[in-house]
């Protein structure tokens, strides 16, 4: 092999390893960005756990107001879903239930079954958030008795909030991560905590947050205070779960209201095979039916109201 095929593949060589590296470098400073957006980010830890799908769906989407809300309350719910997946998701879900209820009930019923979609998913993502804050706040006394522990020992607030954030499960042990970076990087107690009670807004939690912003203020200790607080969050904790078992019966009747009204709409549109065309193929029939799923909407709104009591 001749001195110029032997420095061609020498530089062909170099060059290939330098590409390499640079490839490894650059993946490396991007996993370290996102790393650090994650940690300083108001909204909650990013999820990195996974390869995301519909990324250029989802830079438009994170782009417009209807996105941000979305990405707040999927940060606040604690999903691993991004705002763009959440999206596509809704869409497809949308156009399954559009030709699901058109091809069963009548094609009337099809935009009503997507208007439905939408408002269900926005529902679900309520719930999701209403369901981490109940889980958070069964967490309280624990989180109430690790503080409390940590200083009676003489660790700082930082340390025993950090301490207790290595120590419980999720959701409190993530939302405690998130105060204990930004209190790492500057933040403030006050303002750690106030996003976090803004985050998971709840009494039990803006009673803990204002005993620890105040003795944090006031100076001394908080050990009686948290030991005593402790005792309280405990016996709200059964409460509620005395109260949401006597309401259990309540809530089952809400969500069944709705669905014998759909059962009985697809019986009668079975035994009389295009019943329901023929309804909604007058203005009348449309508008009546418009006020039966009215009136069925109402009822469970209704019964919802009557079977939620705050503790």
């Amino acid at each position: 092999m001749n001195p110029l095929a032997l420095t061609a593949l020498g530089a062909t060589l170099t060059g290939g390893a330098l590409a390499v590296a640079g490839l490894h470098a650059y993946a490396s400073g991007k996993a370290q960005r996102q790393a650090l957006v994650e940690r300083l980010t108001d909204d909650g830890p990013l999820p990195l756990g996974r390869q995301r799908r519909f990324t250029a769906v989802d830079r438009r989407v994170r782009g417009t107001r209807i996105g941000r809300r979305v990405q707040r309350k999927l940060a606040a719910t604690g999903l691993d879903v991004t705002p763009g997946e959440f999206f596509v998701y809704l869409l497809a879900a949308a156009a399954g239930l559009w030709l699901l209820a058109g091809t069963l009930l009548a094609p009337f019923f099809g935009p009503i079954a997507g208007v439905i979609a939408v408002a269900a998913s926005n529902a679900f993502l309520n719930w999701q958030h209403q369901k981490r804050i109940e889980a958070f706040i069964n967490q309280l006394p624990d989180l109430a008795r690790l503080i409390a522990n940590g200083t009676s020992a003489g660790l700082a607030l930082r340390t025993s909030l950090a301490m207790a954030a290595e120590e419980l499960e999720a959701p409190a042990g993530e939302e405690l991560t998130v105060v204990s970076n930004q209190l790492a990087v500057g933040r403030s107690i006050d303002d750690a905590l106030g996003e976090l009670a803004d985050r998971l807004p709840s009494r039990e939690l803006s009673v803990l947050v204002t005993t620890l912003i105040l003795s944090n203020k006031a100076g001394g200790t908080i050990v009686g205070s948290l030991r005593n607080l402790t005792q309280t969050l405990e016996e709200r904790k059964e409460t509620r779960r005395e109260v949401r078992t006597m309401l259990s019966e309540v809530n089952a009747t809400a969500f069944t209201i709705p669905c014998l009204g759909v059962g009985a709409m697809l019986m009668l549109n079975t035994m009389n095979d295009g019943a329901l065309a023929k309804v909604t193929g007058s203005p009348l029939g449309q508008i009546l039916i418009l006020v039966s799923l009215g009136l069925y909407a109402a009822g469970f709104v209704v019964i919802r109201r009557l079977g939620k009591i705050d503790v």
